[in-house]
């Protein structure tokens, strides 16, 4: 795509990352939004969605000339609430325009008579001629009394959303800033930018919960064939209305697909996901693939391989490093391990949901190495709340304290949110307690079975465990603060 003479206020068609191009608005960013190096870019706001973000001026088109060619290439509900947003927007401003002018030819009539400066009937011309005095900018939400961290391209800032569908309106889509990887990530990663092509696979899905929920939007929007099923039927609904098919059990999805994945809570849930009446293996037939998402103990993940290529079925282990916004967005870190294959097969089903995947091995790898990162982000999150439940007690400002974290090298915006929800005292699931208190358990399990201690992470599962005794295991992991705040 290509941009010639952009300024604030065209209407033009964006391209982010993998998602196809998207009606915006080229606006004025935030004062305290810094603009990404490396090559010109505009800040957009787009149409339809809570979007915005800096776009390269290579990935711009103007709206007007290139409409036609837009609507004919892109389909669906989203984007067509996002094109008559657009429409409705150029009807109002003409409406106000055809106003305008109006006043500006009684204006013009009397200017002399008023005595008006130079200055000031310049800034009415460019008014009459569509242009924005130079003081006047979009509207912008007031940001939070202590300055939000912005990594990357993406404010922290949220436009209104449109009238969306319920599924549709979770895909919130971020940009990332293109950096060097290291030399792990080059050599382990699969992810992909741009347009991904989805696989002529079918694929299956079992298991519609925070993560589940925005993988399987991911998958449909970059045009997977998905079937879902989850054990609280009415979950599959918002998917069906998008294109998704129905399996009455876990072994019908499985018959019905070539490769099947699951994202369950906890060991138990995903053998008897696999094991149980009208389980997984049930439709497991020689050739058929599972793909196991949950973050389980390596030991469960080693029993679930087994029993399934004991059928002839192939195997691979994949459990996702983010939480319900990463999935959304799909930037979600993916950890394989097990059939090599199988890996290179899912390869647009983990683009699609993701932003890297990695390779580690043979089958238990990646449970291993996924209960590590969740131990270390557990043990994180009881030490940031045990430090402003400290600051409150030593009479000391929450907000002063974020916005200096925000300033050191722990600035991160996983730090922000959960500080954010702390301050706010909204702990809405982004990432459930119960789930990484479970995490921390089953690492603390692995560090005993290899003859290891885990003090840090046993006194931060310590801590979970009081989160949960107080009624807070269907909250955000950030509720651990209430334990703290005892």
């Amino acid at each position: 795509m290509a941009a010639v003479s952009l300024r604030v206020g065209d209407l033009v068609w964006g391209k982010l990352g993998r998602y196809p191009p998207w009606p915006g608005k080229i606006v004025h960013p935030p004062k305290d939004l810094k603009k990404p190096r490396g090559k010109k870019c505009f800040f957009v706001k787009f149409f339809g969605t809570e979007d915005h973000a800096w776009i390269k001026v290579d990935q711009l088109k103007s709206y007007h000339l290139y409409k036609e060619e837009m609507i004919k290439s892109t389909k669906g509900k989203r984007f067509q609430q996002a094109v008559d947003a657009v429409e409705e927007f150029i009807k109002s401003k003409v409406s106000a325009f055809a106003s305008s002018d109006d006043k500006s030819r009684h204006f013009s009539s009397d200017s002399k008579r008023q005595n008006f400066s130079p200055a000031e009937i310049s800034e009415h011309s460019a008014r009459k001629r569509g242009r924005p005095p130079k003081e006047e900018k979009d509207a912008y939400p007031e940001p939070s009394t202590v300055k939000r961290l912005v990594t990357g391209p993406v404010a922290g800032y949220k436009w209104k959303p449109g009238s969306c569908s319920a599924i549709i309106q979770k895909l919130k889509t971020t940009a990332e800033e293109e950096t060097e990887s290291t030399s792990i990530q080059a050599a382990d990663s699969t992810a992909t930018n741009g347009s991904v092509i989805p696989t002529d696979k079918r694929i299956g899905f079992l298991g519609l919960g925070l993560m589940g929920s925005g993988i399987v939007a991911n998958l449909l929007k970059m045009g997977h064939t998905v079937t879902v099923w989850n054990r609280t039927g009415e979950k599959c609904d918002p998917f069906l209305q998008e294109g998704a098919r129905l399996g009455r059990t876990p072994a019908e999805v499985v018959s019905m697909c070539d490769i099947t994945l699951s994202c369950i809570s906890d060991p138990k849930a995903a053998k008897d996901l696999v094991l149980g009446p009208s389980g997984v293996l049930q439709g497991i037939r020689p050739g058929k693939c599972y793909v196991d998402m949950s973050t389980v103990d390596p030991e469960t993940s080693t029993e679930i391989s087994q029993v399934i290529t004991s059928r002839g079925g192939r195997f691979l282990e994949a459990p996702v490093s983010g939480n319900r916004q990463l999935s959304e967005n799909g930037m979600l870190v993916i950890l394989a391990a097990g059939d090599k294959a199988l890996f290179d097969e899912c390869s647009s089903c983990f683009q699609a949901m993701g932003k890297k995947s990695f390779y580690l091995g043979e089958v238990g790898s990646a449970s291993k190495m996924m209960l590590i990162v969740n131990m270390i982000l557990g043990s994180f999150m009881a030490s940031v709340a045990e430090g402003f439940t400290l600051a409150k007690k030593a009479s000391q400002s929450q907000e002063v304290l974020l916005y200096v974290l925000s300033q050191g090298p722990l600035a991160s915006s996983f730090l922000d949110q959960k500080c954010q929800s702390i301050l706010q005292g909204n702990f809405k699931p982004d990432f459930l307690l119960k789930h990484i208190q479970k995490d921390l358990r089953l690492a603390i399990a692995m560090g005993d079975s290899v003859n290891h201690s885990t003090p840090m992470a046993a006194a931060a599962n310590e801590v979970f465990k009081k989160a949960k005794a107080l009624d807070q295991s269907e909250n955000d992991m950030s509720a651990v603060y209430l334990a703290c705040n005892q």
